[in-house]
């Protein structure tokens, strides 16, 4: 068996966890809390506090710089990771958007890729998946189903959208279907050629393989099971010994395989307490924490303001060297061309001393 590298304790039961693709952040839903960690050296970065009830999703964009929640207050909210690292520790930061469209809690949440510009999946107990569009925050599109929706997810290309039900079915969503409605209803009887069936308890996770052929999909009647989209068949049925909570396809990396590969850098303890408040027997001595955006405390002037003060400066000055005392800029004048004349008779001695050493005939 493998043994447990390091075991880290939170501050509260952990409902959600996921981690930026970047490698750098660390996204965890304790209670109605989102705490953000910093993978390299275990700070606590931010506590985010703007649900109302227990998180129940998180995720990121493709890009790391953004990150989306969803919790049982039927809430879904966007946040900048930007705008929350540049935060006062006193302050919290605003989501940069709320979703408040869905009647019942979120359960799933799915990013497409694009960064800030990507599309994002919502999927709820009411029944319904709904499609969003991060950079502007508007509802693109509204499926309403016959059973509760417990897993969403988004093939590469986005022509299709995955959503997982409680009685065990997965409906495979048409996002390309003409004639486009924003409100549309999945009418199993009519679709019957998108639905897969196998599972015999409620879904709770999907993944697409990165060319779009396979889904993966884990269920509380202890199974995962492998599907091929187009033909809807079952491939692979692979049992566990209790319900599946969470399955996904990702790309191996390169020493996975390596029986000798071990982590290189070894993964800190994460600190329970906000970065910056703790006391200095805590702190520890060794690492740089690089806070984008944040002045130093012991500065009243952030960077940005120091850079504003700096141009103004230096554009006063040469407003003042333009349109300055005429008889200063006349004397400034005339030493200049001393110099140059200075400079053109030097030049030509130079010049005069090198031809004659170069002609002068050999003894």
């Amino acid at each position: 068996q493998d043994q447990l590298q390091q075991k880290i304790i939170c501050p509260g039961p952990v409902t959600c966890l996921t981690a930026s693709p970047n490698g750098l952040y660390i996204l965890a839903g304790v209670a109605e809390s989102i705490y953000l960690w910093e993978v390299s050296n275990g700070n606590l970065l931010a506590i985010l506090n703007r649900h109302y009830q227990d998180l129940t999703c998180l995720c990121f964009t493709d890009d790391s710089s953004h990150f989306l929640s969803g919790a049982k207050d039927c809430l879904a909210l966007v946040w900048n990771l930007y705008s929350v690292l540049q935060a006062e520790p006193s302050q919290i930061p605003d989501p940069r958007h709320v979703w408040s469209r869905h009647s019942l809690p979120i359960t799933d949440l799915c990013c497409g890729f694009g960064g800030p510009l990507a599309r994002a999946a919502t999927a709820s107990l009411d029944q319904t998946a709904k499609l969003w569009e991060i950079s502007s925050g508007e509802l693109l599109l509204s499926v309403l189903f016959d059973v509760g929706i417990m897993a969403v997810t988004l093939d590469l290309s986005e022509y299709h959208m995955f959503c997982g039900g409680m009685d065990g079915s997965i409906f495979q969503v048409d996002l390309c279907a003409w004639p486009v409605q924003r409100d549309r209803a999945f009418q199993t009887e009519r679709e019957n050629g998108k639905v897969f069936k196998g599972h015999r308890n409620q879904v709770t996770c999907l993944s697409v393989s990165t060319d779009g052929s396979l889904l993966l999909s884990g269920s509380h009647d202890e199974t995962v099971r492998l599907w091929d989209i187009q033909s809807k068949q079952c491939l692979k049925t692979m049992n566990h010994k209790g319900p599946v909570t969470n399955a996904f396809i990702v790309l191996a990396p390169a020493n996975m395989f390596n029986p000798d590969g071990k982590p290189s850098v070894p993964l800190p303890k994460f600190s329970k307490h906000l970065h910056g408040t703790e006391s200095n027997d805590e702190q520890g001595s060794e690492g740089v924490t690089l806070r984008l955006g944040l002045h130093q405390q012991e500065s009243g002037e952030s960077y940005l303001e120091k850079a504003e003060r700096m141009y103004s400066q230096m554009y006063t000055t040469r407003e003042k060297n333009l349109v300055g005392d005429q008889e200063h800029l006349t004397i400034q004048v005339s030493e200049l061309e001393e110099e140059v004349s200075t400079l053109r008779k030097i030049n030509k001695n130079l010049f005069d001393f090198s031809a004659r050493i170069i002609t002068k005939p050999a003894k």
